[in-house]
């Protein structure tokens, strides 16, 4: 039998399914979180065949000391993962530490960590991508900007999500931003007028595609976490030609390997005199790891399938052993802020769409800050139902008084027609959120 640590396996909460699908598949699944075990679901202890809490995973040295406790009970360790955008560095060191030969190494971080260095793969991609300048004094970022025109974007060169990036619309802004310099290194690009779409797949080791599917962001999630507009985003029913060729030209000029991967890009809206025209796929980043948040039980819902299988299935056969024959349909997110005066209160949603709806809860607040506090996923046969169902849940008052309402109490759909999900759990860390 062979040995797979996951790392994390507690948080966040849908990644027990990982583990699950792990064991049932015939692997020895070993966990190393911070979560006390007491705090384990029941399910999860039952997964794992031993867990090890560490204080703190930000500490090097006691994450070895797990890995080592580990391997010295059971033996050889043959897979290390978390999945998890936050810990990959520290899952490719562990690694190279322990001789696992399975996973991403210390060697290939810079290529899929740094916005700057991704730029060289969606060129051996054949996909254009922004304009960029790596930030350093403000008469070269003037320079810049008189080549592309405001606005452009600043976030970090190595970051996750949609945090602690901004659109910089004019000089007054250059110079805020300056006199406030983040001490991390910083990237510039000019802005993109499109919508974001990704291309999520399952790859095994020969780099060969086994299931693939997208997500499609309407409007900025920069936008979402910075001016709290509302929220939405939806899985596809079938992923568009053109996306699904540049997605498969990155899974080969970016060499995946044994991965789930979340790969975005943008669709230009309109023409751009550099990337082309109305249209277009432009490369935006790489993620060596499942998109965030409930996406992953959110492609179940869409596929009526299990993405976690079908990574288990990657892990142990090198191809799909569980597959699904039914017709893909859309699932959509909404995300809903406490102080914006909605139409319609969450009683209102849960009648309308109570067929259609899977989950609608109140999100932990570190969430919140990139998804909304309430969420509403609802799996939906056309885009039309899709549209009207974003059109409902988001729609706004006219007058300024917010309904007084109930937080939302969590819905989900039976177990019996419905791959099981987890829920988003009450704490998160910033690897947490959708991106």
């Amino acid at each position: 039998m062979r040995n797979f640590i996951f790392i994390s396996p507690a948080f966040p909460g849908n990644y027990e399914n990982f583990c699950t699908a792990l064991k049932a598949n015939g692997i020895n699944v070993l966990g190393i979180g911070d979560t006390p075990y007491e705090s384990l679901s029941n399910r999860l202890k039952n997964t794992l065949t031993e867990y090890y809490r560490v204080e703190n995973m930000e500490n090097y040295e006691d994450m070895f000391r797990a890995v080592a406790f580990l391997s010295f009970r059971h033996g050889k360790i043959d897979w290390l993962e978390s999945n998890n955008e936050y810990w990959l560095e520290q899952d490719a060191r562990l690694r190279e530490d322990f001789h696992i030969t399975t996973g991403l190494q210390p060697k290939d971080m810079a290529p899929i960590k740094y916005k700057s260095r991704m730029k060289a793969g969606y060129e051996r991609a054949n996909i254009p991508t922004a304009r960029y300048h790596l930030v350093g004094s403000l008469k070269s970022a003037l320079d810049f900007i008189e080549k592309v025109g405001y606005p452009v974007i600043v976030k970090p060169d190595c970051g996750v999500g949609a945090s602690d990036t901004w659109k910089i619309k004019n000089e007054q802004d250059l110079k805020s931003f300056f006199c406030n310099l983040p001490s991390v290194p910083y990237i510039m690009e000019e802005f993109v007028p499109g919508e974001i779409c990704s291309y999520d797949a399952i790859v095994n080791s020969k780099g060969a595609v086994l299931f693939e599917t997208g997500n499609i962001s309407p409007i900025s999630i920069m936008d979402c976490v910075n001016e709290h507009n509302s929220i939405h985003f939806y899985i596809v029913d079938r992923l568009a030609d053109d996306l699904r060729d540049c997605g498969r030209a990155c899974i080969k000029a970016f060499h995946v390997r044994s991965r789930f991967v979340h790969l975005e890009f943008f669709r230009l809206t309109e023409n751009h005199p550099y990337l082309g025209r109305k249209g277009q796929i432009v490369g935006l980043e790489v993620n060596m790891r499942p998109s965030g948040g409930p996406t992953p039980d959110m492609i179940n819902f869409a596929y009526s399938t299990n993405c976690y299988q079908h990574f288990a299935d990657m892990i142990v056969y090198d191809r799909l052993r569980h597959k699904s024959k039914s017709t893909p349909c859309f699932c959509a997110f909404a995300g809903r802020w406490k102080e914006v005066p909605y139409a319609h209160s969450h009683q209102d949603i849960v009648s309308v769409f109570r067929e259609e709806l899977k989950v609608a809860e109140e999100l932990p607040e570190i969430l919140a800050h990139g998804m909304g506090n309430y969420m509403y996923l609802a799996k939906l046969e056309s885009r039309q139902k899709m549209e009207d169902f974003f059109q409902y849940v988001l729609e706004t008052q006219k007058k300024e008084e917010p309904i007084q309402e109930p937080a939302p109490q969590t819905v989900q759909s039976p177990a019996d027609t419905e791959p099981e999900s987890g829920k988003l759990p009450a704490k998160t860390a910033a690897a947490g959120q959708r991106d």
